[in-house]
């Protein structure tokens, strides 16, 4: 609930007109710009929410397979789930653009906590599949509203020369959500059920609720929806500031429904289709081409997000202090092809060692982080030289398309790669069934004509010459070996042949789909030509002095005004 103060003293604890203890739970406008303190510890929280908003929405991809057990669902019913929750969760990123004027930090605030309650109470008790499809989707939906809630705060708390930083810390949120979910899952699946670890993300999640609630706080609108380009502009941004009332919001969807806006956004989503298929499908993908456990592959995938986490706060530093994202951008995009090409040709080869894919992670790990940083950064520029105050509104573009697109590509990869299907179902089964019916599919194996007669009838119901033919070819004590294994050798005539065509099938098939991700990331080149921001450090350099006089010149016409 944001409303413009007329009064820089308003809002201070004691204050005339500033709200009570009660009233500061939902009232957290600021109506000047904070100290740096008190600037850093709102990003930081911001941040810790992004972290553990991702933990909770990405655990459940980590014990995949133990979810799928548990509740008899197909692994298309599964990849559904994830549909659908992107689905809703990108109709609530726009939603949360109309939602901007009731607050930006209450979103935040009252998102994680309901998001914290649904995965406590709700998704570890769920009744059925279609229970936990409906609770999975609420969940979505309140993480569509906090990932545009979320960067416009971040946005609001850094200005220009320090947000590729600021924008790499919240981007880590998502990756470090994952890398915590492996951490964890990798550490204790050996002793914990998969309703455990959905707990132990929403115990994380009411604790940074906790710390949020009274802490978190946003920029009043007649701050925030000015362009601030270095702290030095701060007694500028709330000189402007002062009186002003609140704009109406009129066009501001307009404004921002462009090439460089819009386009850009639909080129990151193709950029990050790796990324997606890392959260969602690498431990299957591992699980059944290389025979991975959930512990082995979630311990991998922590090379990537780790590297992929230091490289974010690292370029976003660099590019700081060189003030230009482009060329950040280009050299990321083109690091992350070459590793990513690298990868799709280890698909179809099971001999491929974990420690070739953990080189290979940090590779697309780093170099993604090297792009995704400073894109951040650049997108949240461009949207403010086409309006400061629709940062909101750019944001929710943003935030629909990446999750249109997640939902695009993940019911996509079951129709590309089928061989998941049968190996995620009835890929478990056999192999066991194979395991304790060894002996007796190799006495099969010796007399397949025979058995195949036998087949034809039901137990004890064959001709006497046939039995007669049995007892004396293969012997009586072989034949009881065959009988007792009669349940697993059903299994494999069930689904035996499906799931070896299968085994075949897949490392081709997801090496397509390795290749489909490098492609995503070649289109996202071209636009980064139409973002905002210089090339050359120099001419960056040269902007920033020629605004830090302009804003000296305006200083000073306002001090002789008041003069």
């Amino acid at each position: 609930m944001s409303a413009t103060p007329t009064s820089f003293d308003a809002g201070r604890p004691g204050a005339p007109g500033a709200p009570g203890a009660l009233a500061r739970l939902y009232r957290r406008d600021l109506p000047g710009y904070p100290p740096t303190a008190r600037r850093l510890g709102c990003l930081a929280i911001v941040v810790l929410t992004t972290v553990v908003l991702y933990y909770m929405l990405y655990v459940q991809y980590a014990v995949a397979t133990s979810i799928i057990t548990h509740f008899g669902m197909t692994y298309r019913y599964f990849v559904w789930v994830s549909v659908v929750g992107n689905a809703v969760g990108a109709f609530a990123s726009l939603l949360a653009g109309l939602a901007d004027r009731w607050g930006r930090a209450n979103m935040v605030v009252y998102g994680l906590l309901a998001a914290s309650a649904l995965v406590f109470f709700g998704l570890p008790h769920a009744g059925g599949k279609t229970a936990y499809l409906l609770l999975f989707a609420l969940v979505s939906l309140v993480e569509g509203v906090v990932l545009v809630a979320t960067p416009a705060l971040i946005r609001d708390f850094s200005p220009q020369l320090g947000r590729a930083t600021a924008m790499g810390s919240w981007t880590m949120g998502p990756v470090v959500g994952s890398l915590v979910v492996t951490m964890v899952t990798s550490h204790t699946l050996d002793s914990s059920s998969w309703q455990d670890e959905l707990r132990y993300s929403a115990i994380a999640g009411f604790a940074v609720f906790a710390v949020a609630l009274v802490a978190l706080r946003e920029l009043a609108p007649a701050v925030r929806d000015q362009v601030m380009v270095s702290l030095r502009d701060r007694a500028l941004v709330e000189a402007r500031a002062k009186g002003v009332a609140p704009a109406a919001r009129r066009g501001e969807w307009r404004r921002v429904l462009r090439p460089d806006v819009a386009g850009s956004a639909l080129a990151i989503a193709l950029f990050l289709l790796l990324y997606y298929a890392a959260v969602g499908n690498f431990v299957v993908y591992f699980a059944t081409t290389f025979g991975y456990g959930e512990q082995r592959a979630n311990a991998l995938a922590n090379w990537y997000w780790a590297a992929n986490a230091i490289a974010l706060v690292a370029v976003g530093l660099l590019s700081d202090r060189l003030r230009v994202r482009k060329p950040f951008m280009v050299a990321g995009a083109l690091g992350s092809i070459v590793c990513t090409a690298l990868f799709a040709t280890r698909a179809t080869h099971p001999d491929t060692g974990y420690s070739t894919f953990a080189w290979l992670f940090v590779g697309i790990g780093v170099f993604s982080g090297i792009a995704y940083g400073p894109w951040m950064a650049g997108f949240t520029e461009t949207v403010e030289k086409r309006d400061p105050a629709a940062t909101a509104a750019g944001l929710a573009v943003w935030g629909w398309t990446v999750r249109v697109v997640v939902a695009v590509s993940t019911a996509f990869i079951p129709v590309l790669v089928t061989s998941v299907t049968p190996l995620v179902e009835h890929g478990p089964q056999v192999s066991a069934a194979s395991r304790s019916a060894a002996p007796a599919l190799a006495i099969v194996q010796r007399h397949p004509r025979l058995f195949a007669e036998l087949g034809r009838y039901p137990a004890g119901k064959a001709p006497a010459a046939l039995t007669a033919q049995a007892v004396q070819e293969v012997g009586p004590a072989d034949l009881a070996v065959v009988a007792r294994a009669k349940p697993q050798l059903a299994v494999l005539d069930a689904y035996g042949a499906r799931v070896k065509k299968a085994s075949a099938d897949g490392p081709g098939q997801w090496r397509d789909w390795w290749w489909i991700c490098v492609g995503g990331q070649v289109l996202f080149l071209p636009f980064v030509f139409v973002m905002t921001g210089r090339w050359r450090p120099k001419r960056a350099r040269e902007d920033a002095e020629a605004h830090e006089r302009a804003v000296a010149r305006e200083l000073a016409a306002l001090a002789a005004e008041r003069s």
